[in-house]
């Protein structure tokens, strides 16, 4: 069972829910080995069990979670698996081998790069023209940014244009201290994937505590990109890859959602 589970590593972990696709086109799928999917309790937390015998990561690791609500989840997906196990339908077990193989091990790197994502954060860089798109940021992004700096001490510059401008050490160390609540393997792979979907820390920090959900996450992160469209459409491909994003974003902020209760 390690070794199947081993060579589904990649297709397991990829960021890219579009190179994941890929990859498992490039593979036959491995069969279904096992009948009985179960969960258990142990010093890691709720095991996911294939006919008792525990389920690894592709890191070599227990794949274990701290609440039974998203054991279910896990067990379930491994449940669904019919004749083949694929990967591609198993969004939340990728979503934990991340946490539990990656953010584990390296919990203050991805601490610090959603930090240093902070710095150049998509909210601050704004629209010159058109009025209507200047509107719509300032409609959708001021809120978020004036309870970030009124509940937080999050304070942020705001321009015009793309060039970078260097926010204040203050305000930095301000959203640091706001994401350190969040410093669980899991709970920071859901931030981190919610930061890097939307393409704002904002956003993942403001989701994170409740001030926003998962639809008002993803709308504000496309006012650019739904201006663009109501103007001058989209193609099929852009909008396959939206919608794998936008499933990918679901999860994360489902899970984390979870871990709350």
């Amino acid at each position: 069972m390690r070794d199947i589970l081993s060579d589904l590593s990649d297709a397991m972990s990829d960021p890219d829910p579009v190179r994941r696709a890929q990859i498992q086109m490039k593979r036959p799928l491995p069969k279904r080995f096992y009948k009985e999917v179960s969960t258990d309790t142990a010093e890691e937390g709720f095991r996911i069990l294939l006919d008792g015998r525990p389920v690894r990561t592709p890191g070599k690791k227990t794949l274990a979670v701290a609440t039974q609500a998203i054991a279910d989840r896990l067990k379930a997906e491994w449940h669904a698996q019919a004749e083949e196990i694929d990967p591609a339908k198993m969004p939340v077990t990728r979503l934990v081998n991340t946490a539990v193989d990656g953010v584990a091990e390296n919990l203050d790197a991805v601490f610090d790069e959603i930090v240093r994502f902070a710095g150049t954060d998509m909210l601050c860089y704004r629209a010159d023209s058109p009025e209507g798109l200047v509107a719509r940021q300032r409609d959708g992004w001021d809120p978020v940014l004036r309870w970030a700096a009124d509940a937080k001490g999050i304070r942020f510059i705001l321009v015009e244009g793309v060039m970078h401008q260097e926010q204040p050490v203050p305000a930095i160390e301000a959203y640091a201290a706001a994401l350190s609540a969040w410093r669980d393997p899991l709970a920071l792979a859901c931030v981190h994937t919610v930061t890097t979907l939307t393409g704002s820390a904002l956003l993942g920090l403001a989701f994170a505590e409740g001030i926003i959900d998962a639809d008002k996450a993803w709308s504000l992160a496309h006012i650019d990109e739904d201006w663009q469209i109501e103007h001058w459409g989209t193609d099929e491909e852009a909008f396959h890859r939206r919608e794998k994003r936008r499933e990918e974003l679901d999860v994360a902020a489902s899970v984390l959602s979870e871990m709350l209760r």
